[in-house]
This record gives structure tokens, sequence and C-alpha cells, in this order.
């Protein structure tokens, strides 16, 4: 197995002291992981070390927090195609990462500090592309995060969201049943850690929206969930130096951003093509088999979101 990607020193204290990873132990742990992958005979998974190691410190290293998130990465995939299902970086997702909706910004919020992603929803036209278009490229980006940024995986990831200039129409198209899916999978599946939800520029339809979507989380959620009225008051909790140019920080200019983010998902094609024969086969399962009604029911909404 390739040997993992070095850790900064921050990282690495965040990983000791935040995530209990004892680096002499890792091998072991990963090893583990890839043991009881051999035993699941409804499982089908990569077992490259930089891929399991995001589950195991997306667990606090607990092992068998870790084999639960997995088989459930892998079962929700399965069962939510729409999402999933033959994605690569094609026409349509080309022209999506153009519009720059969804960005990743390239400076982390303080040194070994979480990744900054930024969302502006003046740039997607809902006459081009639907909501669905906008979450199954985030998925692409997902991937590609769990295998390649640590500061993701190991500091968790901050969202800010400008909802200024956003067209009505684009509220309009908000689908709860498949914002709760998504909230299933990040409650049980991505090996994430949410640090705080930004809003900016909200228009009262697009708040008294939040708000509904608000009470549904659990209280820690609550708690960094944020809407501000503009962008000076996002700059007293997190400094402009940390936004793009555009917004008057100096992390990156959306154009460039944007360019770097397209070539990196291009070369991820071959990647994405492999992942799918990656997946769960129900009829294979020991014990009780899963179906969507017992992932995606009422049970396991955003309630439960793990977050921590």
């Amino acid at each position: 197995m390739a040997e993992l990607r070095p850790l900064s020193a921050e990282l690495r204290h965040i990983a000791v002291t935040e995530l209990n990873e004892v680096e002499e132990r890792v091998p072991a742990d990963l090893q583990a992981l890839r043991d009881w992958i051999a035993k699941q005979p409804h499982l089908k998974c990569r077992q490259d070390d930089q891929f399991l190691i995001a589950f195991l410190r997306g667990c606090k290293f607990s092992l068998e927090k870790a084999k639960s998130k997995l088989d459930s990465f892998l079962t929700i995939k399965t069962m939510m195609p729409e999402l999933f299902a033959n994605r690569q970086m094609d026409e349509r997702n080309i022209a999506l990462c153009r519009t720059g909706t969804y960005v990743q910004l390239p400076k982390p919020f303080g040194p070994g500090g979480p990744r900054i992603q930024l969302t502006d929803y003046s740039k997607f036209d809902p006459k081009v592309f639907k909501l669905i278009d906008l979450f199954r490229y985030q998925t692409l980006l997902m991937e590609r995060q769990i295998r390649e940024d640590d500061n993701s995986v190991i500091s968790g990831y901050i969202e800010i969201l400008d909802m200024g200039s956003m067209s009505l129409s684009f509220l309009a198209q908000i689908d709860l049943p498949l914002i709760k899916k998504m909230g299933v999978f990040g409650e049980k599946a991505a090996p994430a850690r949410i640090k705080g939800v930004h809003f900016i520029n909200c228009p009262k339809e697009a708040a008294a929206l939040l708000n509904m979507c608000k009470s549904l989380m659990p209280a820690k959620l609550q708690s960094r969930f944020f809407v501000y009225k503009n962008l000076e008051k996002l700059n007293e909790v997190i400094p402009r130096e940390y936004l793009p140019e555009e917004y008057g920080g100096s992390n990156g200019r959306i154009s460039d951003i944007i360019v770097n983010m397209e070539k990196q998902m291009l070369e991820y094609n071959e990647y994405l093509k492999e992942d799918n024969q990656y997946g769960v086969n129900e009829q294979l399962r020991p014990g009780k088999r899963l179906n969507a009604d017992t992932l995606f029911g009422i049970e396991g909404s955003f309630r439960k979101l793990d977050i921590d």
C-alpha cells in the first residue's frame, strides 16, 4: 500500500490531540479495517491507505465507528444513484465548475485550520441547472477532498454561503426530501467535521427557509449556524484576509481558483470511473438488508447529524 501523505506539524498536533491518532499504531489500525472489509460479503470498497485513513480520522480512531461509517458511505452511495452513479467531470460538471457557484479556497482558516468553502447562489442559473446538479457536482469535490485535503479531513470545514442576488426561482427548486437525504449522508457516511455554516446577504425569503431548516437541526449544529446581514458582520468572525480577492481578501482570485479546480477534477476522472465498481450488494449483506425507506425514513433526519 502507498505511504500516507505526511502531515504538517500543525495538522499532526490536531490529529494526535483531537482525533486520537497514534502514529505508530496507524498501520495496524488500517490493517484491522482492511481485515474487516475482507470479511464483509456485501461490500466492495477501496482499500488504499489514504482513502481508509479519512474514515479513521473522521471517527476519531474508533474502529467500530469507522466500520459503520464506511458501510454507510458505500450503502448510501449505492442507494442514491441520482447523485453518485456514473459520475465524471463531464461537460455539464465543467460548466457548473466554471460558474464559480461553489469554490474551495486555497488557504485554510489559519495554520492547520479548517478548509473554507464558498457558495455563491447568484451564479447558479436555475434555467440551466437544477439543485441536484449542484449536489452531484459537490459529491465529486467531496471524493477528491477525502483523498487529498488533510485540512478538511482533520480540521473540518467552514461553509460560507452568499445568498445575495440569488434568484427566487432557485429557492422554488429547494427539494426538502433531497436535502434530507444529503443530511443522512452527512450524518452517517461522510468522514467530515462541520465547523461552521455562515450565511451572508440573506433576502427575507431565504431567511424564512433557513430558519425552517435550522429548526430541524440538533442544538450543536444550530450553535454553528450563523446568518449575517452583510460581509462586514462576517468579517468580525472570519477576517477578510481569508476571503477571496472579490470579497476584499487575499485568499485567491475566484477566476484562478475555478481554473485550478477544473484542472484538478479532470485529473480525477479515472478515479471516478473506477468508483463505479465500488458499493454494496444488499442480497449478500449478513443479517437484515437495508433499503431506501430504512435509510431515509423520518428517523435519521437532520436531528442526529454527526458534526463533531
